[in-house]
């Protein structure tokens, strides 16, 4: 395969984002996935949203405020216009507030880099293999 016509790999940075009951303990269960590829201009999110599996996962008083809280940061992810000040910033701004540390519910954990060809297939591939517990690799990456 010639230079012109190899895959364009492109940086990524992505962090797990985890349920926190007892914000003072740190102990957290993953719930989803940020990721953010600046050159492909991707900002994507893949969550937990079945309630039964987060019933399941995270010992919660209120899982219905905590759907809640996970449909914010989704809009807040996809820059959905209503969902505040946040939500219109650019995307590397929306990922940069969404990862910062904060003492909440909702945490993110550390920010960590890779490369792939596609994000949206990395994001889903970083759910099914940090959230979900599965062992895929459809591509090589640094991460």
């Amino acid at each position: 395969m010639s230079d012109a016509t190899a895959p364009a790999w492109s940086a990524y940075s992505f962090a797990v984002l985890k349920v926190v009951p007892h914000p003072h303990l740190g102990i957290g269960v993953p719930v989803g996935v940020l990721l953010h590829a600046r050159t492909k201009d991707f900002l994507g999110i893949q969550l937990l949203v079945d309630a039964d599996e987060l019933k399941a996962r995270c010992v919660v008083r209120d899982l219905e405020l905590l759907g809640r809280y996970l449909e914010g940061i989704r809009a807040i992810c996809e820059g959905v216009a209503d969902a505040g000040p946040v939500a219109l910033a650019p995307p590397s701004e929306r990922f940069h507030w969404l990862t910062a540390p904060r003492s909440d519910v909702i945490q993110s954990g550390p920010v960590h880099a890779g490369l792939c060809l596609n994000p949206a297939e990395a994001l889903a591939e970083l759910f099914a293999v940090h959230v979900r517990g599965e062992e895929v690799r459809s591509e090589p990456r640094i991460s």
